[in-house]
């Protein structure tokens, strides 16, 4: 493990107020929280089956997090999501997906996701090497004028078939075509639990009408948090959020159900909080909640990405799913930026709040 002192000195003016924070919200002690023993605390329980169970340790128990409850997955489906050409044009080695697992691989990520076209092409050669996510469902941008709903790419049978680990798969909680999107990945999640795979959600609130006197609400730290608890309601076994930016959603627009103490017992205005409001609708933090990386803004990704891992590990989240950051630049700054995130999970120096 790595001096993580020159890493937390990229907070800024904002390390104190960071590091040294105490939730008086939601206590550390009413959540699972990340640790060796996850699997055996928390899925033994559990439905999942022998071959699940399995399938979840040999991702757990990979790479440079192995054996901490910690996850650091490499996430590459913008080829899809955001067309190829502008997710790739700023290092086109990716157009190659053999580039995308081996920068998985040797930042020492717990697994690669990506699109089943592309690790079906290496199935074969790095199944073995790296856990493998599949993500089966993706929004398209061909489609003129540009509608935003998943629809299924592949199949968990075909997944399962190229020896992948898991399954990844994204709801648009909110939008119209959110019935639709839920029951798919329910009965998906279902039959690759039952073929002993393992399940990741990304749980996306997307809906224009969550923008209100020009703030986006689709990242409140409520209303994400209500699409984690649906999440987790359909059997995700981790999931996917973005970091929260604000709170109040659901009170802004008046829509849905609230209760004051949402805003006052259980989270508040400071980023940590607010995450761990969003650990708390995965029942707890029993099932693990990573957080988003986000795009690339360049020079400050490796300070915007530190402090996106400081506020999920001290709020109780069980890491980072970092793309663009990464394969936006070149090879090896992308696995010194994967590493560097790395360091803060393995440091005792950032600790629960």
């Amino acid at each position: 493990m790595k001096d993580v002192s020159q890493l937390l000195a990229l907070l800024g003016d904002e390390k104190d107020a960071l590091l040294n924070h105490v939730c008086k919200t939601i206590s550390k002690d009413q959540l699972h929280l990340p640790n060796p023993s996850h699997i055996d605390n928390v899925f033994l329980q559990s439905n999942r089956n022998g071959q699940t169970i399995r399938s979840l340790t040999q991702l757990y128990h990979h790479g440079q997090l192995s054996d901490t409850g910690y996850i650091s997955i490499l996430p590459v489906d913008q080829g899809i999501e955001h067309t190829a050409g502008s997710a790739f044009a700023p290092n086109p080695i990716y157009f190659d997906p053999e580039n995308i697992v081996k920068l998985a691989i040797e930042a020492g990520c717990n697994a690669v996701a990506s699109t089943m076209g592309g690790l079906a092409m290496l199935s074969r050669k790095y199944a073995h090497k790296i856990p493998f996510v599949v993500k089966i469902n993706h929004n398209e941008l061909m489609t003129y004028p540009n509608k935003y709903d998943q629809i299924m790419f592949g199949s968990v049978r075909d997944a399962w078939n190229m020896g992948a680990v898991a399954v990844g798969a994204t709801v648009y909680f909110g939008s119209a075509e959110s019935d639709r999107q839920i029951i798919e990945v329910a009965k998906a999640f279902e039959e690759a639990h039952t073929l002993g795979m393992a399940t990741i959600l990304w749980c996306y609130s997307r809906n224009d009408a969550f923008i209100k006197d020009n703030i986006d609400y689709n990242t409140a730290a409520d209303i994400t948090g209500q699409a984690n608890y649906l999440g987790v309601s359909i059997q995700a076994d981790i999931i996917k959020q973005k970091l929260p930016t604000n709170n109040g959603g659901f009170s802004s627009i008046q829509f849905a159900k609230t209760n004051l103490e949402m805003y006052t017992k259980l989270s508040s205005s400071n980023p940590i909080d607010l995450c761990r409001y969003q650990v708390m609708n995965c029942y707890s933090g029993r099932i693990s909640m990573i957080n988003s990386g986000g795009e690339s803004k360049g020079e400050t990704d490796l300070a915007e990405a530190v402090k996106t891992a400081v506020i999920n590990k001290r709020a109780g989240g069980a890491g980072i799913i970092m793309g663009r950051k990464a394969f936006q630049r070149p090879f090896s700054e992308g696995v010194q930026l994967i590493q560097a995130v790395q360091e803060i999970y393995l440091s005792k120096e950032v600790s629960i709040a």
